[in-house]
Formats: C-alpha cells, sequence, structure tokens
C-alpha cells in the first residue's frame, strides 16, 4: 500500500518563463538569496582557497552511519565521491524510495518541460494545465497556476498527513485533489504555504497531459538517459497517472548524480553520458531554490519542490537547497562550497522521528564545517 502539449486556446506558447516570476518570491528569511545561483558563484570565489577535512568529514560519516534508520550516506566535494557507507541491506545497485523527494525531481522536471514549450509559465491556470478537471471549479480555484502549484500556495486544504489515506483511496486522485475546501488564498493573492501531495499529483497530472506521454517517461527521457541514471516505473493512479511527488525510486548514486548536476548550474557531471552537457536549466535551478513560501511544520523555507535554509559554517552561514522524503531521504545541495551530502533511510517506519531528521541535518552540518565553510 502506498506511504507517506500546446495550449489549451489553441495559440502558439509564448517564450517559457523560466525565471518563474508568477507567485514571486516572499520575504521569508533575509538572509536566504534572492539570486541563488549568482551568491553561489560569489561564494565559491570566496571559499576556493577552503580544504576538506577528511578526518573531519570521516567523524561526521561515522557518527551518522551508527543512526539505525540510515540506510546509506553520500558525500560529495567539487564533483568527487568522498565518503559512500550503506547499511541494513542498502547496495549501491538497489533503488532507494525517495518517498517525498520525488517532489524536487518533479519540479525539476517541470523546467525542463518549460524549456521545450509544453507549459507557457508559471502564470499559467490550471484551467489551462487540466481543462477537463477544472472546467466546473469555482473562481477561487481556477485562479490557481502552476507557480501555485509548485510552491504549493494553491490554497486548497492539504490531503497530507491525516487526509492521505482517504485521498489515495479515491476513484480519481486529481478531482479528489481539486474538490477540497480552500481555506487559503493562492500564492498570488498573498496566500501561505500548504505542504500538499495532491498538489504535487496536480503537477503529474498537467505534465502528462503537456508531453502526451506519462510523467515516468518524462523522467527517463529527460533526466535518466542524460544523466545515466535508472529510474524505474512507480505508482500510478486509478487513471494511470504517476504518482505526482511520491514513491520515486534511484539508487543512492543516482540521486547524488542528479544533485551534483544541479549543483553545476543544470550541466551534466563528468561521470555522465555526456559530461558538461546542459540538462536543466539554470534559470530554472534560480527559480526553484528561490524562497516563496515557509512550512509551518518544520520552519524551513519552500521554492518550487525545494526546500531551504541555511547551514552554518565556521566562517559564514551557507545557503542549503535540499530534497526531502518521509524516514530521512535527502539531498543536500550546498553550491557555495561545491557539497553535495545524500541520505537514504527506511523508508517504512510508522513514525515521524524528528531526532532522525534532526542527526541527519547535523550531519549536513558537520559536513559543512569539514569543507571549510
Amino acid at each position: 500500500m502506498l506511504a507517506a502539449c500546446g495550449r489549451s486556446d489553441g495559440q502558439p506558447p509564448a517564450p517559457p518563463d523560466l525565471a518563474g516570476s508568477a507567485g514571486a518570491a516572499v520575504t521569508v528569511d533575509t538572509l536566504l538569496p534572492a539570486a541563488p545561483l549568482a551568491r553561489a558563484r560569489v561564494d565559491r570565489a570566496l571559499f576556493a582557497d577552503a580544504t576538506l577535512d577528511t578526518a573531519a568529514l570521516r567523524l561526521v560519516v561515522d557518527s551518522a552511519v551508527r543512526l539505525p534508520r540510515l540506510r546509506s550516506v553520500l558525500v560529495a566535494h567539487r564533483g568527487r565521491v568522498v565518503a559512500e557507507r550503506y547499511l541494513r541491506g542498502a547496495r549501491p545497485d538497489r533503488a532507494a524510495n525517495l518517498k517525498s523527494a520525488s517532489k524536487s525531481v518533479l519540479a525539476t522536471q517541470v523546467g525542463i518541460a518549460l524549456a521545450g514549450g509544453a507549459f507557457r509559465g508559471t502564470a499559467q491556470p490550471i484551467t489551462e494545465l487540466l481543462p477537463d478537471a477544472t472546467a466546473a471549479l469555482d473562481s477561487a480555484k481556477r485562479a490557481i497556476t502552476l507557480g501555485d502549484l509548485l510552491s504549493m500556495r494553491t490554497g486548497l486544504r492539504s490531503v497530507s498527513f491525516a487526509g492521505y489515506g482517504r485521498w489515495v483511496s479515491s476513484r480519481d486522485w486529481v478531482r479528489a485533489a481539486l474538490a477540497e475546501p480552500v481555506v487559503e488564498p493562492t500564492g498570488t493573492a498573498g496566500g501561505g504555504m500548504i505542504y500538499s501531495t495532491g498538489t504535487t499529483h496536480l503537477i503529474s497530472a498537467a505534465l502528462t497531459r503537456a508531453t502526451r506521454g506519462s510523467t515516468h517517461a518524462h523522467a527517463v527521457r529527460t533526466l535518466g538517459r542524460p544523466l545515466g541514471i535508472r529510474i524505474p516505473p512507480w505508482t500510478t493512479d486509478p487513471q494511470g497517472i504517476s504518482f505526482g511527488g511520491n514513491e520515486m525510486r534511484m539508487t543512492p548514486r543516482d540521486l547524488l548524480r542528479l544533485a551534483e548536476t544541479l549543483r553545476a548550474e543544470g550541466r551534466a557531471p563528468a561521470d555522465a553520458p555526456e559530461p558538461g552537457r546542459a540538462v536543466v536549466p539554470a534559470a530554472w535551478i534560480d527559480s526553484m531554490w528561490t524562497a516563496r513560501g515557509r512550512s509551518g511544520y518544520s520552519g524551513h523555507a519552500y521554492g518550487y519542490g525545494w526546500w531551504i535554509r541555511l547551514a552554518p559554517g565556521a566562517r559564514a552561514a551557507h545557503p542549503v537547497y535540499f530534497a526531502w522524503g518521509y524516514g530521512g531521504q535527502f539531498a543536500f545541495i550546498v553550491p557555495g562550497l561545491e557539497l553535495v551530502l545524500v541520505t537514504t533511510s527506511d523508508p517504512d517506519v510508522a513514525d515521524r522521528d524528528r531526532g532522525h531528521l534532526g542527526a541527519l541535518h547535523a550531519a549536513l552540518d558537520g559536513a559543512v564545517r569539514a569543507a571549510g565553510g
């Protein structure tokens, strides 16, 4: 059981809005960068003389592997894997359930689809994205945009947490998510973040319609092949739409390779089939990593499908952009230090162990200090 095309009006597509102006960034933390990639370039220059303290990093990894729920931990620094451990049945060739870290992969796919003209931009309304499912909606719901979906500021009541079982048991996940009452204004109207996997499933449905193929097929074509990573099929809804925002699977090494691609401003890493190939538009990475809301649950900022926080270093605080899945599936990216840390954990735990999650965040902070930050 589950755990936690062109325009519809027949007009030619306008140039894609990769800068993500719809659902504009909000002031959630004055210390978070408004231009993430520009900030990363400045930081790389400032910390170019920093060297990796391998003994300190070893202590960080040794501490992490004692966590009973951890299954793998991988660290890359300046494009080179410097630590890689597998535990309790995990293997380099065994795909792990990313859980909600899938949301970050899906958001990355949207940027590629935008660049290819499948979407008009982040201001495109849901009535164009899903015309059949939205025909009878009221004006508040019809005002929802692609940017609202990506930033989880649709105003719709969440189907995650207490409502999750009811939602995934419904006959039509898209219509069930849209049937939820409006409890806040949309992001465009100043509303806050409401975390909901129903929202990201609407993105998968829109991507399916826009590309005239499954979200899985799109992931394989746009990420799997150019990066040389394996993305097996995952759960679909009763209508055959790939689950948007949950249940995607990758090996930890493949998740690391995707994270390394984003750290390198969208260019494939050295071990990819075509090293240096532009896979993800850099402007879209900027959009994904620009804070647009904040979670009332975790306190972390949220952009387009990616979480954001600051990591305290010995010399400065560093922006961290991360994918986060239930149980402790993480891909942490610290572009200013050219640092990536990936963890996978037991995905089937019955409780949300904040102690485990806190320990993984502490591991990231330790890795930042070991990298000279």
